[in-house]
């Protein structure tokens, strides 16, 4: 009897001291099992302009540099002349047009009262029609003629505007890649330009990776050597995975992954410089 009142207690007791373990908050774990992290995704990236926004300005033509209008990291405007290509040769060609356009408006003025004249002769009897038709022929070859001088005039404007390289929007000049007095063919790169108020980053993002990255998904941008970070989200996320470009900081790796170029929009002002490699935390 006093045996099995003893086995009673200490079951009794077990379960007090039981009830009181999971009670005092102590058996956390499956409560945390339930609860959802917040995680994040880390990358590596690049500052790049968006299309357009940096250019590598050429020549149509080729010939000799004669002057460069602005230096290496110097503002410029649209429309400002950058590069001036010698212009000697088609400017007296031009002249020379222009000469000729001159001659035959004279030409032209006298055949046209030559023609008034053998009309009104014509008329009175005086003058024969084959004289009139041939005064006539004279005025429209005169005509033909002035109009390819003219042609000719404006082809070589179009050339002359050509060997004038201007800047295409307002931006920075970034690089000079030929000095003055180098002489040049047709498509040699001249200039690298950009508007540094149009860059984001391009994220690359591991394929496996793909169902952790949202449109509009907060970013946190930094940059080795300089304080602080700076804010981004997810603007576009590319329909076609590529070979990895930057080599992974983390040996364990493989450098062979395919990525996703991820587009991360800069949500404030950086001083960060295109080209320049970054390290990304994606809300994930």
């Amino acid at each position: 009897m006093n045996t099995k009142r003893t086995m009673i207690l200490g079951a009794a007791i077990l379960g007090t001291v039981g009830a009181a373990y999971t009670l005092g908050g102590r058996e956390s774990a499956p409560a945390k099992a339930l609860a959802t992290p917040s995680t994040s995704l880390r990358a590596e990236g690049r500052v790049a302009a968006y299309p357009g926004a940096d250019v590598v300005l050429a020549s149509d033509l080729g010939g000799t540099i004669v002057s460069i209008f602005a230096q290496e990291g110097q503002p410029i405007r649209k429309g400002q002349v950058l590069v001036q290509v010698d212009p000697r040769t088609e400017e007296a060609s031009r002249r020379e047009a222009l000469a000729r356009v001159k001659e035959l408006d004279a030409d032209l003025a006298f055949l046209e009262r030559e023609v008034q004249r053998q009309a009104s002769l014509h008329r009175d009897g005086v003058a024969s029609r084959q004289v009139l038709d041939q005064t006539r022929t004279q005025l429209e070859l005169a005509v033909a003629r002035r109009d390819a001088a003219k042609a000719t005039a404006d082809r070589l404007g179009v050339v002359l505007a050509k060997l004038r390289i201007t800047a295409p929007f307002d931006g920075t000049l970034l690089t000079r890649l030929v000095q003055p007095g180098e002489t040049v063919a047709a498509g040699t790169p001249l200039l690298r330009v950009a508007r540094m108020d149009r860059v984001r980053v391009e994220a690359e993002i591991d394929e496996f990776d793909l169902s952790k990255i949202r449109i509009s998904s907060r970013v946190k941008v930094r940059a080795e050597g300089m304080s602080g970070s700076w804010l981004g989200h997810v603007e576009e996320i590319p329909g076609n995975v590529v070979g990895r470009k930057l080599k992974p900081q983390d040996p364990a790796r493989p450098s062979d992954t395919r990525i996703l170029l991820v587009k991360v929009a800069l949500d404030e002002g950086t001083p960060l410089k295109l080209g320049q490699r970054v390290e990304l935390e994606l809300e994930s």
